[in-house]
C-alpha cells in the first residue's frame, strides 16, 4: 500500500470528524473535509491566480496529513505516489550515503516537496524527515500531474516554484565554493539575526550536526569556528548566539543578496509577461 492511501486509511479509522487525536508518541493524521484542504491551498500566495474550481479538484482528492516531528515522509530512491504541499512546519530534505547523511536543505511554508520527481515520475534524490511538526497536503501524484497539465495558472504555480528552488540550490552552491568556514558560518549566524535587536538572543535552529553538514564542514569544524566568531562580534554559548557587535561582524561578514537573498515564488501573470 502507498502512503498516501496508508494515510487516508489511517485518518480515517480514527474519526469521521476533522481534527487530530493524541496517541502513545505523537498526534496522528486526520482526514478533513475538502472546504479544509481547499482553504489550506487557497491561502498559498503563489496559487492565488489557479482557479476556484481546480483548488476545488485539488481538495476534493487530497489528504489534509497532521505529521510529528521526527517522521520520514519518504525515503531517496523512493517513487513518489502523492505530490505534498507543507503547509505548516518544517521539513529535513537529507541526502544519504551509507551511514552519512548530509542536510540539503529546510523546507518551510508554503512549498512543495521535490516536486521535480513526482512530475516526471522518478526517483526522489533526497529523504524527507520532519522537524517541526508538518502540516501537508497530499495529492496523488497522477491527479496533480494531470491538472498541471489542464490547468495553465497552475502550471505557471509550480513552474514558478520550481525556479525558486533551482535558484535556491545555486545559492547554495555559491556559498559553499566561494566562502571559506569561517565566512559561511558567519553569514549564517547573521542570518538568523536579520530581524533581532543587536544583543539579543538567539537560538539556533538545528542541531549543530545539521548546521554543519548543511554549511559543508564536520561538526569539529563548525565547533571551532564558532569559537572563533567572538572575534568578529558574535558569541555563541552552547545552542544560544548574541550579535554583540553588528556592526563588526557585518564587516568581517557581509551578506550578498545574490548568495543570501531570499527566493520567492512568484509566478508570471497571463498578460504581464
Amino acid at each position: 500500500m502507498d502512503r498516501y492511501a496508508a494515510a487516508k486509511d489511517e485518518a480515517m479509522a480514527i474519526d469521521e470528524s476533522p481534527g487530530t487525536t493524541e496517541l502513545e508518541g505523537g498526534s496522528r493524521p486526520a482526514w478533513p473535509s475538502p472546504e479544509r484542504a481547499h482553504s489550506a491551498l487557497g491561502a498559498t500566495s503563489w496559487l492565488q491566480a489557479v482557479p476556484g474550481v481546480m483548488l476545488d479538484h485539488l481538495a476534493a482528492q487530497s489528504v489534509l496529513h497532521r505529521v510529528p516531528t521526527g517522521s520520514l515522509l519518504f525515503e531517496q530512491a523512493e517513487t513518489p505516489a502523492v505530490a505534498q504541499f507543507l503547509v505548516g512546519g518544517s521539513v529535513a530534505l537529507l541526502g544519504g550515503r551509507g551511514s552519512d547523511e548530509t542536510l540539503v536543505e529546510v523546507l518551510r511554508p508554503v512549498d512543495l516537496l521535490l516536486p521535480a520527481a513526482v512530475l516526471n515520475r522518478q526517483p526522489y534524490l533526497l529523504r524527507a524527515r520532519v522537524l517541526e511538526e508538518a502540516h501537508l497536503v497530499m495529492i496523488p501524484a497522477e491527479v496533480f500531474r494531470r491538472a498541471i497539465a489542464s490547468d495553465h495558472a497552475l502550471c505557471l504555480a509550480v513552474l514558478a516554484c520550481e525556479a525558486a528552488h533551482f535558484r535556491r540550490q545555486v545559492k547554495h552552491a555559491k556559498n559553499l565554493k566561494l566562502r571559506s568556514a569561517e565566512e559561511r558560518t558567519g553569514c549564517y549566524l547573521l542570518k538568523l539575526a536579520a530581524d533581532i535587536p543587536a544583543g539579543q538572543p538567539i537560538k539556533l535552529p538545528l542541531e549543530k550536526r545539521l548546521i554543519a553538514s548543511q554549511l559543508g564542514m564536520t561538526r569539529e569544524t563548525l565547533s571551532r569556528t564558532l569559537a572563533a566568531m567572538m572575534a568578529s562580534g558574535i558569541k555563541v554559548t552552547g545552542d544560544t548566539v548574541v550579535i554583540e557587535n553588528p556592526e563588526a561582524a557585518r564587516a568581517r561578514f557581509p551578506l550578498d543578496p545574490l548568495i543570501d537573498g531570499p527566493e520567492p515564488i512568484i509566478p508570471l501573470q497571463k498578460g504581464k509577461v
